[in-house]
């Protein structure tokens, strides 16, 4: 099962343009779609929900989707090819992520997050691994945009990949 990781999309409106043709034909090219916050829009979530069509799309709330408060959780936890994955936005400070995001989820075997920017791909503690997948339109400090690609399956996390977009 291929995962498409996205996060800090911050779109103001349904025009998923700003995405660029390498994430929308990734999302057209996955199993499920994952949203670790900071889409903003109303229009745009159901804009990204329209792209994901019938693959499952979960997405969390960000400290930007002010008003999407009350449509998206704080944090989701779903099985996806028998593995566990949980995502939440902001993950805080690196000091003390993998302890935090591990009481957090512990039975997570990945943890998504967003709210940095940064992309992350790191093992955190008993054997979870945490990852972000940067932002497909405002990179910060990044030298281009990501996404994320993460392959699950036989209740085994497989490859995850930041994907330059």
């Amino acid at each position: 099962m291929r995962l498409v990781v996205l996060a800090d999309t911050h779109l103001r409106s349904g025009d998923l343009g700003p995405l660029g043709p390498r994430v929308l034909q990734a999302v057209e090219g996955s199993d499920a779609v994952l949203h670790a916050g900071d889409v903003v829009s109303p229009a745009a979530l159901r804009a990204l929900r329209a792209l994901a069509g019938p693959r499952p799309f979960h997405a969390v709330r960000g400290n930007n989707d002010l008003e999407l408060t009350g449509a998206l959780p704080d944090s989701v936890v779903m099985t996806l090819g028998g593995v566990e994955v949980a995502v939440v936005h902001d993950a805080g400070r690196r000091q003390g992520r993998a302890a935090r995001l591990h009481r957090a989820f512990p039975t997570a075997a990945l943890v998504v997050f967003g709210h940095s920017h940064v992309p992350v791909d790191e093992a955190g503690l008993a054997g979870q691994v945490l990852f972000n997948p940067g932002s497909p339109t405002r990179p910060r400090a990044q030298p281009h945009p990501t996404i994320g690609v993460v392959e699950v399956g036989a209740k085994k996390l497989g490859r995850c990949e930041i994907v330059p977009v």
